[in-house]
């Protein structure tokens, strides 16, 4: 492994770390939508899941790169 793939590894490691939080944080927030749904709520909603998106995004162009599925 050389030091590119190693930091494009360390990089996909911590893009998957975030990704976790974001979900898990977005199925909090779902879960507060369903019991008592407001428009605040569901702007950070929508950020959520324009942040997670963004994330997924590059961690697919990392593992494109990385050859990994």
């Amino acid at each position: 492994m050389n030091d590119d793939e190693a930091e494009l590894r360390k990089r996909l490691e911590q893009l998957e770390a975030e990704e976790s939080e974001l979900s898990a944080l977005r199925t909090k927030l779902h879960e507060r939508l369903a019991s008592f749904s407001n428009e605040v709520a569901a702007e950070q909603e929508r950020e959520l899941s324009r942040k997670r998106r963004e994330l997924h995004e590059e961690i697919d162009r990392i593992r494109g790169r990385l050859g990994d599925a």
